[in-house]
């Protein structure tokens, strides 16, 4: 199975399935020295580990994160860091009554139609518990970004079906379940995900990343473009279904006198481009937004068939996300910030001698 790996100079491999023993990744690429402990890698993947409210799945995992190599007397050495965290709430017995279904909306037919077989067990390779790897290798990125220049990544929840968002409050993210900047919609989002576990139905949600005080000059022109490679790693999250640059599909309905970020001596006038210029980063916030449908596993009867070919009808058991969208929050992030780390890699390589002609705010 190939298309495991993400990124060129800091490149991120993982292994391991939902209900298998373990999960694990090697992160390739790390520069030698910097200060790297297991608890700078926890505090992400606490962020996004199940079973931390009443909103989210009750599989309780610890999510505790081994290093097992690349960092010597709390360095990193610059060789490859392996990663593992072991699996310990399993539940497959969960799953044992749809081992000959095809779930409607899950991978179950289009992975059995490529590999022949698949584990059954939690979507096995197709689970969004891989995801806690990206967590982990993008906080390595992170603390790399931020003590190079500053560099901040941060992301929230913009819209969870009709209740929309707004950044009001960066701190307020951090408060509560929802990762909502908004203090105001934390009761509507409460009445939504109580209905929602009720009915036993899902929801959709959008998801905001804002990656601030990174240089211009971070990208490609061509096919390796920032947005590019973006879209690609933030579409590889379980779930999302779209991905926004910027005003994105907005720009539709706009004229070009609107969209067109202009310049004068005191810097950009706007941000339409969310931070992007022809696949370059132009200095300004990167702004991205995801669009992550609404999980699949219901308790709402749904028509299906077997492997027979048979129809049945399915309800999903388990323990499921209302909104998976909750928890994309900190994945989101992993990943914007593994491809930044990636291209500030690769842009150091070629163009460390480049002194731009000029520099604006």
């Amino acid at each position: 199975m190939a298309g495991n790996s993400i990124g060129q100079f800091f490149r991120v491999t993982t292994f391991g399935e939902s209900h298998g023993v373990a999960i694990g990744g090697i992160v390739d690429g790390v520069p030698p020295g910097l200060h790297l402990c297991e608890e700078d890698l926890q505090f992400d993947l606490n962020r996004r580990r199940p079973g931390t409210s009443r909103y989210t799945t009750q599989r309780r995992e610890l999510d505790r994160i081994k290093i097992l190599s690349g960092v010597f007397e709390g360095i990193t050495t610059g060789t490859s860091i392996g990663l593992l965290i072991e699996n310990t709430d399993q539940r497959s017995q969960d799953y044992s009554t749809i081992k000959d279904l095809y779930r409607p909306g899950h991978a179950d037919y289009s992975y059995e139609q490529k590999y022949g077989r698949r584990d059954y067990r939690g979507g096995g390779r197709s689970s969004a518990r891989e995801t806690a790897m990206r967590v982990a290798a993008g906080a390595i990125a992170k603390k790399y970004l931020s003590q190079q220049f500053g560099g901040r990544i941060r992301g929230f929840l913009a819209q969870i079906g009709d209740i929309q968002c707004k950044l009001k409050d960066w701190e307020q993210v951090e408060k509560n379940p929802f990762f909502c900047p908004d203090r105001s919609q934390l009761a509507a989002l409460d009445t939504l995900m109580r209905n929602l576990k009720k009915s036993g139905d899902s929801i959709g949600a959008k998801i905001t990343v804002i990656a601030n005080k990174f240089p211009a000059g971070l990208g490609e022109p061509v096919f390796d473009r920032l947005d590019a490679d973006l879209a690609h790693a933030l579409m590889s999250i379980n779930a999302v279904k779209g991905v926004e640059i910027g005003d994105g599909f907005s720009v539709i309905s706009k004229y070009g006198s609107e969209n067109r970020d202009e310049l004068t001596p005191t810097g950009f006038q706007s941000n339409h481009s969310g931070g992007i210029l022809g696949g370059i980063s132009s200095g300004q916030p990167i702004i991205v937004h995801l669009a992550l449908k609404p999980t699949s596993s219901i308790t709402v009867p749904g028509r299906t068939i077997n492997r027979n070919g048979e129809a049945v009808d399915l309800i999903t058991r388990g323990r499921h996300d209302p909104c998976v969208g909750i928890r994309a929050v900190p994945i989101a992030e992993a990943m914007m910030a593994i491809v930044i780390m990636d291209h500030f890699l690769r842009n150091r390589a070629q163009c460390a001698d480049v002194v731009p002609p000029i520099s604006i705010n």
